[in-house]
């Protein structure tokens, strides 16, 4: 694992070698974190699009997500590192008693390539999402799914996709608001 690399800091390309075939389900938890709570308006757009890219990886079927040099060679402190790990390790703890592998449609190829397409949507609908509160039901949803494919678990996955249909649903109506008051702006 992470403590067998040596040094003070760790780059973002050996955290991501260590978690192999769970990389991507952990860089979607990751993307989903931050917009469970209400933030400023650059942080959904920023985490929309890396999710978009991550997704477009996993609807394409690629083994392990490809970053850019830049990111990989960035480094975080080992200590930081440790300290996240070990704030985690509870929580996923207790979700590892409730949850099991179940519904393994989402461990096949095509559920995979099918997850990224589903991923693709909450994407887009993040990165048009109505200011603080809007990101909030995608946010969760993008950690349900992504705590449920660390898990194998389609339960929870499923659970992550009932309220990002909830939260999809609230942001198109945001836009279609958006859109329809300045239709009728232009028309009077």
């Amino acid at each position: 694992m992470l403590a067998s690399q040596e040094g003070e800091r760790l780059t973002v390309g050996d955290i991501v070698a260590v978690l192999r075939d769970r990389a991507f389900a952990l860089l979607v938890v990751i993307l989903g974190l931050p917009n469970c709570l209400p933030m400023p308006p650059p942080i959904p757009l920023i985490c929309g699009l890396l999710l978009l890219l991550v997704a477009v990886q996993i609807a394409a079927g690629m083994s392990a997500p490809w970053l850019p040099r830049a990111l990989l060679g960035r480094s975080i402190a080992r200590s930081d590192v440790e300290r996240a790990v070990n704030r985690a390790v509870p929580l996923l703890r207790r979700l590892e008693r409730w949850s099991r592998p179940r519904m393994a449609v989402f461990e096949t190829a095509i559920g995979m390539r099918g997850m990224g397409l589903i991923l693709l949507t909450l994407a887009m609908a993040l990165i048009v999402a109505a200011p603080v509160v809007g990101q909030i039901p995608l946010g969760l949803a993008v950690c349900l799914v992504g705590l449920g494919l660390v898990e194998r678990d389609g339960i929870v996955v499923l659970v992550g996709l009932g309220i990002g249909t909830l939260g999809v649903a609230l942001n198109a109506g945001f836009v279609y608001a958006i859109v329809s008051g300045i239709m009728s702006l232009f028309s009077l």
